[in-house]
């Protein structure tokens, strides 16, 4: 789970990068990332 926070983590910050830079493809995939992440978490606190 600690693994999975870090990830999330470092795809938002990548995110931001992203955003600041107008790197409107690269934004979209990391937020898809951090969807991803996100999912996995919600996953592993339900069982």
């Amino acid at each position: 789970m600690l693994d999975l926070t870090k990830q999330y983590e470092t795809a938002k910050q990548n995110s931001k990068m992203f955003m600041k830079n107008g790197q409107i493809s690269a934004y979209f995939n990391a937020l898809l990332e951090m969807n991803k992440y996100k999912v996995l978490m919600k996953t592993i606190a339900t069982n």
